[in-house]
């Protein structure tokens, strides 16, 4: 399996068509928002990608190739519940999960209630995504579920529109590709890069880092690293910058469309990803489902996509600001 549907699935009647060059959203620099709650991170020089054996390759994790990234600002952590619904009292924004009026909720989270009641249908060949009515951020697993215990949480179910408009309102935006990565490293200098924000190794001396599957996926989750779904958005350790969790918990949407050659010829300086559209907006980190029996994208160099109106219960996102 090449993990391509399990990590999110797509929106199976997605309204999301392949934008032309003049009509796709053009990448803007912006740096009105406040940088509370953000770390400043430096710029550099770094080696982007991945060419080890353990990535797939229509994901395009190589060449590995030189980056250079002027500083900017990041949000320390995926935004929260709590971030999330301060943004929706002062707007009265509606996500695109609620105007479908569903969502993919991840059939472990629910209950054999809710499956019997709630599930209108399956992923097909990734049947523990199910297609939930009334699934959407403030009910991540239908009717009769909420986030009262979870303000601290990241916001789910956040379609790569709804995560632009959010950064938009607090004057900000989302991170390309190359910033995202150049941050989830942490300043830890490796050639070739590590995997993980703290070196090579899943679990140094034993220790959880992130929220992952364990045990055997999608059946048995022994929860030892101390979560089953989504775990606060300040878990574990930080990485060199400040940042939580660039890897596991929820796949992260960045700016950039996807390309599976990009790497081949990404300019060396500040790219903001291919300048042909697609229909696919890029993902990055991996969730609290990766696994590496089918999908060992929980690593800083791993990539995946998804058409901008698709959403889950293991999709959110962080914002960046300009210096």
């Amino acid at each position: 399996m090449n993990g391509e549907s399990c990590c999110s699935p797509p929106h199976p009647e997605s309204v999301a068509a392949v934008p032309t060059v003049a009509d796709a959203p053009v990448f803007q620099r912006i740096n009105s928002g406040s940088t509370d709650g953000m770390v400043l991170i430096p710029g550099g020089t770094f080696l982007m990608g991945n060419e080890r054996d353990y990535g797939f390759a229509s994901d395009g994790e190589g060449p590995i190739h030189p980056v250079t990234l002027t500083p900017f600002w990041m949000d320390t952590t995926t935004v929260t519940n709590r971030q999330f619904n301060d943004f929706v009292n002062a707007t009265g924004y509606k996500t695109e999960s609620e105007t479908f009026g569903w969502s993919f909720v991840f059939h472990g989270l629910l209950t054999p209630k809710q499956q019997a009641t709630a599930v209108r249908a399956r992923a097909l060949g990734t049947e523990w995504w199910c297609r939930v009515e009334g699934a959407h951020w403030r009910h991540p697993e239908g009717p009769g579920t909420n986030i009262k215990k979870r303000w601290h949480h990241p916001a789910v179910h956040i379609s790569w529109h709804d995560a632009r408009v959010y950064a938009a309102w607090s004057g900000k935006r989302l991170a390309t590709e190359a910033e995202w990565e150049f941050a989830a490293r942490g300043g830890i200098p490796s050639d070739p890069p590590c995997r993980f924000p703290w070196g090579d190794d899943l679990e140094p001396e034993g220790k959880h880092c992130m929220n992952v599957w364990q045990g055997k996926f999608p059946v048995q989750n022994t929860q030892a690293d101390g979560h089953y779904g989504t775990a606060p958005a300040q878990s574990y350790r930080a990485n060199g910058y400040g940042l939580y969790q660039m890897t596991g918990n929820v796949w992260e949407w960045g700016w950039d469309f996807f390309a599976t050659d990009f790497y081949a010829h990404s300019p060396a300086v500040d790219p903001t990803g291919p300048v042909t559209p697609s229909d696919r907006r890029i993902m990055r980190g991996g969730s609290f489902l990766c696994h590496h029996s089918y999908c060992n994208r929980y690593r800083v160099d791993a990539r995946s996509s998804n058409t901008p109106d698709s959403a889950s219960s293991n999709i959110g996102f962080r914002c960046v600001r300009d210096v």
